[in-house]
């Protein structure tokens, strides 16, 4: 659910008490082990960790006039969002943090970098600091990069199947149309002139 605050203070006025206080407990442990660099600001309508563009001038691959985003905490309609680019993809980091989410005996509600919960009993707040401290900026950068540059070869060697069925369907389409009616009036017109010529010349 995006917001259309435009600071993190409006963002957290328009929500419910309870949803408040959650939000504001876990946002205080990610102010405290935020890597040295990162920014907190509104992003996608939601409270956003990202690398901003005076540190990393490139931005967000998919959209350069963003910041790079690195985490996001949003309340949703039925459940509060934290999301953590550093799981996207799977890897060492993702695997670290489901056994360290679950050795905590919380029962873990995630997506491909989103963790959903409803109550702040049902995070681990340690985990959610070292999350945050495990990796480094520089690191998560170079990640980034990789993944970016990765997606680029990945469109140019394989392109999608829709792109192959617009250029071969005008194809098929003419060849199907075109053949009947060449061979058609062709046939008629040299059984009638055959006669013809026959009789011209007795």
């Amino acid at each position: 659910m995006q917001s259309k605050a435009s600071t993190v203070a409006a963002y957290l006025a328009e929500l419910p008490f309870e949803r408040r206080e959650t939000i504001a407990a876990i946002r205080a442990v990610i102010l405290k082990n935020l890597p040295k660099g990162l920014e907190e600001g509104m992003q996608y309508g939601m409270i956003g960790y990202y690398v901003p563009h005076s540190v990393y001038p490139a931005g967000y691959h998919c959209d350069p006039k963003q910041p790079l985003p690195f985490a996001c905490l949003a309340a949703q309609k039925n459940y509060i969002s934290l999301y953590l680019m550093t799981l996207y993809g799977g890897g060492e980091q993702q695997a670290w943090f489901v056994d360290a989410w679950k050795r905590a005996g919380k029962k873990l509600d995630m997506g491909k970098c989103c963790v959903r919960f409803k109550r702040l009993d049902d995070v681990p707040l340690d985990v959610v600091g070292q999350a945050f401290r495990r990796v480094s900026l520089k690191n998560y950068i170079e990640r980034c990069e990789w993944v970016a540059r990765d997606a680029k070869r990945g469109a140019k060697k394989t392109p999608s199947k829709k792109k192959v069925a617009k250029k071969l369907a005008p194809k098929k389409a003419k060849g199907a149309v075109q053949k009947p009616a060449s061979k058609k009036p062709a046939t008629k017109r040299s059984k009638a002139a055959r006669p013809a010529k026959k009789k011209a010349t007795r």
